[in-house]
């Protein structure tokens, strides 16, 4: 069953945060995630969420998406995405 990462990133420091995608990207492909959404445009109809960089990731299943994230490859990025951003990330079973 897929599994999904979704996450909402404020960043903070655009040319800072720009080495989190050079890391995070190698990383997504090496557990065999894609991207399904990334910082595209959001119609908000009811709520009040109003997400600032909203990427959502497909993974093959939740054990892959968790390998993903404990990764050594994705703590590297990791570690600059904190730096640069504050970020809200969901790991999440498909149907």
């Amino acid at each position: 069953m897929a599994a999904y990462v979704i996450a909402n990133i404020d960043v903070k420091d655009p040319e800072g945060y720009a080495g989190y995608s050079k890391l995070a990207r190698p990383a997504i492909e090496k557990y065999g995630g894609k991207a399904i959404v990334r910082n595209g445009e959001v119609d908000v109809k009811e709520g009040s969420w109003v997400p600032k960089r909203l990427v959502i990731l497909q993974f093959e299943s939740m054990e892959q998406a968790r390998k993903f994230y404990d990764s050594p490859e994705y703590r590297e990025a990791r570690a600059i995405r904190e730096k640069f951003s504050s970020a809200e990330f969901l790991l999440i079973d498909g149907v």
